[in-house]
């Protein structure tokens, strides 16, 4: 069944449930009474993963210039150091900014930079990963668990698919400070331990690194080799350390491996069957509803709308869509993430024909 017409019935009910934040335009009033150009600053948490810096940065600023065209945005990445991201937080608000949109490296060390806004009364939004902070303003995401579990499934799936009844496992999982990552282990395990497919191995990945995830997968080609029938790896970017290590181990032919993310490489992969699935997550939609929440509260609006919370803090969870070679015209490339172009590049083209991909 096609995913293209559920994805963009939850993009039209966002945007109207969003709507009314926006009523009054964006003329911003400072305290004076006078018009105020304020700034938003956008913090980020690393570029080993291709969404933020491709995706997540480029969306949310041109939301908020179509919303509010006086709005300033300013933008850091942390590359996975919290230290760091502590600093950019301290001179973002010796910038003086109003909202502040947090990605962060660390969910728990993060809560200082919340208590730092909180005393300089900056509304913190929580973008993506959750901080463990009740002092916040809003959250943005996915239903991470559910992202974990919709892996887990579509493993277990294909091993079935396969005529497979059991066998080992081996699971990637991704940061251990990040906490989505403590969900999409979660929702994977509870899968997982719930089939008669055996987890022999288990890797919590520092800083989603993908040469870390290439290392830790040659130890496990080295001790169980051919007798893995399957890889859960949280991401793309893990996904394709296991691969290099499972195709430089000799193993053959390649378990399936799951991953998150839609990246372009990881679409290529599928198309090519080095890899299995991957998560798509509309990170356009998560951006935009980020950057409409943060110009509402530099107008000082109340958010509205918000049908859920998570411990007292308004939340929207996005959807998770499973992509495997079957739907990805349905899905990424419907929905303009990619074009076919893009992906069928000379190298794909012949396996893209193949796949009804033109």
């Amino acid at each position: 069944m096609s995913v293209a017409r559920p994805l963009r019935l939850l993009r039209l009910g966002a945007s109207l449930m969003f709507a009314s934040l926006l009523l009054g335009g964006c003329t911003l009033i400072g305290a004076n009474g006078a018009d105020a150009e304020y700034t938003i600053a956008l913090l980020l948490p690393e570029s080993k993963t291709a969404r933020y810096e491709a995706y997540d940065r480029p969306f949310f600023e041109a939301k908020v210039a179509e919303l509010c065209p006086k709005c300033e945005v300013i933008y850091a990445n942390a590359d996975q150091d919290p230290v760091k991201q502590q600093q950019q937080a301290e001179s973002a608000f010796a910038q003086g900014i109003s909202v502040l949109v947090l990605d962060p490296v660390d969910s728990s060390a993060a809560v200082t930079i919340v208590a730092a806004a909180q005393s300089r009364k900056v509304p913190v939004i929580s973008y993506d990963r959750l901080i463990g902070s009740p002092e916040l303003a809003f959250w943005v995401s996915f239903d991470n668990e559910k992202v974990g579990s919709l892996q887990g499934k579509a493993l277990i799936e294909r091993l079935a698919a396969d005529g497979l009844s059991s066998g080992n496992i081996a699971m990637i999982n991704g940061s251990p400070t990040d906490n989505n990552s403590r969900l999409f282990k979660k929702g994977a395990h509870n899968v997982i331990d719930g089939s008669a497919f055996t987890v022999v191995a288990e890797f919590d990945t520092p800083d989603w690194s993908p040469d870390k995830a290439q290392e830790w997968m040659a130890s496990q080609v080295t001790q169980f080799g051919n007798s893995l029938v399957g890889v859960y790896a949280a991401n793309d970017a893990t996904a394709g350390g296991a691969i290099a290590a499972l195709k430089a181990g000799g193993v053959m032919p390649l378990p399936p491996v799951t991953g998150q993310d839609a990246e372009l490489t990881a679409i290529q992969r599928i198309v090519s069957g080095d890899q299995y699935m991957t998560i798509y997550k509309d990170f356009k939609r998560e951006a935009e509803i980020a950057a409409t929440h943060a110009v509402a509260l530099l107008n000082g609006k109340t958010l509205v709308g918000q049908s859920e919370e998570t411990n007292g803090i308004p939340t929207t969870l996005l959807s998770p869509v499973i992509v495997t070679i079957d739907n990805i015209m349905e899905t990424v490339v419907a929905d303009g993430l990619y074009t076919v172009e893009q992906i069928c590049t000379t190298e794909y083209a012949q396996a893209c024909a193949s796949a009804g991909i033109q």
